[in-house]
């Protein structure tokens, strides 16, 4: 039993731990993706919806990446939770890099969506302009983020 726990173990890959980043700094990234659409997922560690709302966003990430999508997450743990952060993203096969939010709570709601109430799972969906075309408050399924992901992929020139 113990072998099969240690060959689990070492299987896991490790994510890329997050970088702290402010609001600005994500914004800045949003536009840097160079991506017709770019999904903005916020969530945590000790966020039960967020962490069931995970394999979702990497399923929606795998099927449209070919297609101009990109995936941003942004944890909202605390700093000290870097490395849980870090191991719940290698658990979920993340090889890409994300963040984690640092700075003034507020200040951080307020860049993303003045709309949004600080609340987690919060998925941000920007097209390829760096707008903001939807906000999506709470878990959302796989239906919900394909459908708004396709509004904006859709809309653009070349949808």
């Amino acid at each position: 039993m113990l072998l099969v726990g240690t060959a689990a173990l070492a299987t896991v890959p490790a994510a890329p731990a997050p970088v702290p980043a402010t609001a600005a700094q994500v914004l800045d990234a949003v536009k840097a993706a160079d991506a017709r659409v770019v999904v903005v997922n916020v969530w945590a560690t000790w966020c039960i919806p967020c962490r069931e709302e995970m394999p979702d966003l990497l399923r929606l990430r795998r099927a449209y990446r070919d297609r101009g999508v990109a995936l941003l997450l942004v944890s909202g743990d605390f700093a000290a939770e870097r490395e849980q952060a870090a191991a719940f993203l290698g658990e979920q096969g993340v090889d890409f890099p994300t963040y984690i939010k640092t700075g003034d709570d507020m200040a951080f709601i307020n860049a993303l969506d003045p709309q949004w109430s600080g609340a987690l799972p919060a998925t941000f969906i920007f097209d390829d302009q760096g707008r903001l075309r939807h906000a999506l408050l709470g878990k959302s399924s796989y239906a919900q983020l394909e459908a708004k992901v396709l509004d904006v992929l859709n809309a653009a020139p070349g949808g």
